[in-house]
């Protein structure tokens, strides 16, 4: 990933300056005095342990676990930038701990681990599955990041079922969450029918399958209809070199042997690899009114103005200075809010899709005068030009929320929840929704 030397200038100082890093611990009850410290420490500290001791259940009152996660990353599939090892990738996990804090208020500690590597230095599932597990006293829920294919994919599925507190990969279900949401908006614009559509997924990572099962399992869509392809072209069946069990399951009868093969005939193609890879002529081999989905970082597969010149109809990025921005802070911060919240012992297929459908409807509802006011502050050149405006906002270049839209995480969070109970996997579940999302929206304005 190539920065320019004053972005990148910047960006060092920024996270240098007086303190170094972007997090530090914040105490939440005083200790000013000898009777604080008395209460805080021994002796009073005794008192809550055994009361954890007699009831496990009481951890959840007396700590901070209800409102604790912890962000592990072994930094073998860092952003763009690939094994760059766990020092490495540290920053980006203490950038994630301040969207958790910022957007949803809950505590994060970043949590990068070595010595999890096989001789290679590759991510050894195991190791990484024996450290993890060893956490669940201390966090309320586990956000696994930036951990390479296809060892995410075993790490996270087994942990799930050894653990009972939510485990979430992001790279893999954050994308795909907050992806399906624009992709519903896209197609109710264009009058098309997610299950007769047709799919080019480019990059068979972690991410890439995810978003094809996903859209798969919860949005309708047909595996037939899929092309996957990756750094050695099209997925199909009876390729051999590069391939692994994930792969395997989207091997498809085609005669397609390259990306630009694929393409043809495609209503949507969805980009998870890199940038630059995709041309104004094979957006052109598409079907009528197209959707691009172009997520690669920071340089999009293809750049939006090319790709409507060459007749995209619907196009998104993961970049913030280009519209429909399909960025994972949409999605995690709420998730796990409302997760942390009924103390859901997982997050499941419900809770995702929840998720989803509370992006999707957003973007279709009137926004309130005050909400305006937020959104022309932090987005003055879209607002100015109407993005916002109508009884129902959605349009071509807004199909997806913005990040500081203020109604995004109390309303993923209270569809999470919802589903979190009706699935059967909330512990403490929430009695009066309404209130819920009122006293969210609210606490969360406190702590922006």
């Amino acid at each position: 990933m190539a920065l320019d030397e004053t972005l990148k200038k910047a960006a060092c100082d920024y996270h240098f300056g007086k303190t170094p890093g972007k997090i530090s611990l914040k105490i939440t009850k005083p200790c000013d005095t000898q009777q604080d410290l008395s209460l805080a420490y021994t002796p009073g500290v005794a008192a809550p342990c055994l009361e954890i001791q007699a009831n496990p259940d009481d951890i959840w009152k007396y700590t901070a676990k209800g409102n604790l996660v912890a962000v592990v990353s072994d930094g073998t599939a860092v952003l763009g930038l690939g094994n760059i090892g766990p020092g490495a990738g540290l920053p980006v996990m203490e950038g994630k701990a301040i969207l958790f804090k910022k957007f949803a208020d809950i505590d994060v500690f970043p949590l990068c681990i070595g010595s999890v590597f096989d001789k290679d230095g590759n991510s050894d599932a195991k190791k990484i599955i024996e450290t993890v597990k060893r956490l669940e006293p201390t966090f309320g829920g586990i956000n696994l990041e930036d951990i390479a294919a296809p060892a995410c994919f075993k790490v996270e599925k087994t942990l799930k079922k050894m653990m009972s507190i939510p485990v979430f990969h992001d790279d893999q279900h954050g994308t795909a969450i907050i992806s399906l949401a624009a992709v519903m908006n896209a197609l109710k614009l264009l009058g098309k029918d997610i299950r007769k559509c047709k799919f080019v997924v480019n990059g068979a990572g972690a991410a890439g399958i995810a978003c094809a099962e996903y859209y798969i399992k919860a949005g309708g869509a047909k595996r037939k209809n899929f092309i996957l392809c990756d750094s050695k072209g099209a997925i199909y069946k009876g390729r051999t070199e590069g391939m692994n069990p994930q792969k395997a399951r989207f091997a498809v009868e085609t005669d397609a042997r390259t990306l630009s093969d694929a393409m043809k005939g495609a209503d949507l193609f969805i980009g998870l690899s890199k940038g630059n890879c995709v041309t104004e002529e094979m957006v052109k081999l598409m079907a009528p009114n197209p959707v691009i989905f172009a997520m690669a970082n920071p340089t999009p597969e293809i750049m939006p103005n090319l790709a409507i010149s060459a007749g995209a109809a619907v196009v998104g990025t993961g970049r913030s200075d280009f519209p429909n921005q399909i960025n994972n802070v949409l999605g995690f911060p709420g998730i796990f809010r409302g997760a942390l919240d009924v103390r859901a012992t997982d997050i499941n297929e419900e809770m995702k899709f929840a998720a989803s459908k509370a992006l999707s409807e957003i973007v279709t509802e009137k926004i309130p005068a005050h909400i305006y006011e937020i959104l022309k502050k932090a987005y003055p050149d879209e607002a100015s030009a109407g993005l916002f405006e109508g009884d129902c906002p959605l349009k071509k270049n807004f199909v997806i929320p913005k990040p500081f839209d203020p109604r995004v995480v109390p309303r993923v969070a209270r569809y999470v929840a919802e589903a979190a109970m009706k699935s059967g996997v909330a512990k403490s579940p929430i009695i009066d929704l309404d209130k819920y999302e009122q006293e969210l929206t609210a606490r969360i304005g406190i702590s922006s």
